[in-house]
């Protein structure tokens, strides 16, 4: 587990400087923008409907932060500024039209989370059934 965990460490801190440099032109005040909306894509939906629905299943916590963190990244890397800062194209050459992807992923990670909780319930069967 400790090794893992050093592995762990590593592996993130490489992530952390390569996107570091890869980002390096780009205001900082909207990183930490898009690292918030990361973040809520990932952790929000998971902790609102393990708090409030009793159906939240463990598949579907799982389904849903993958959900959320493998879409806010997809679209922050496909918007405008990126295009612009990054890539060095023009903004307009965006697939999608806005940089800010909680408005689309964090309502996206609910309805996974959603839709993988009510596919894996566990049945529950009736009295005298096998």
């Amino acid at each position: 587990k400790v090794r893992i965990g050093r592995v762990a460490a590593i592996l993130v801190g490489l992530v952390a400087i390569g996107l570091g440099i890869v980002f390096e032109r780009m205001n900082v005040n909207f990183l930490v923008g898009w690292a918030f909306s990361v973040a809520a894509s990932a952790n929000l939906p998971a902790l609102v409907m393990l708090l409030f629905w009793k159906r939240t299943t463990k598949q579907g916590i799982v389904a849903s932060v993958l959900a959320g963190m493998v879409s806010s990244l997809a679209w922050i890397l496909l918007s405008g500024d990126t295009f612009k800062d990054v890539y060095g194209l023009s903004p307009e050459m965006s697939p999608v039209p806005f940089s800010q992807p909680g408005l689309v992923t964090i309502p996206l990670s609910f309805i996974v989370l959603i839709l993988v909780s009510l596919a894996t319930q566990k049945r529950v069967g009736l009295p005298g059934e096998r």
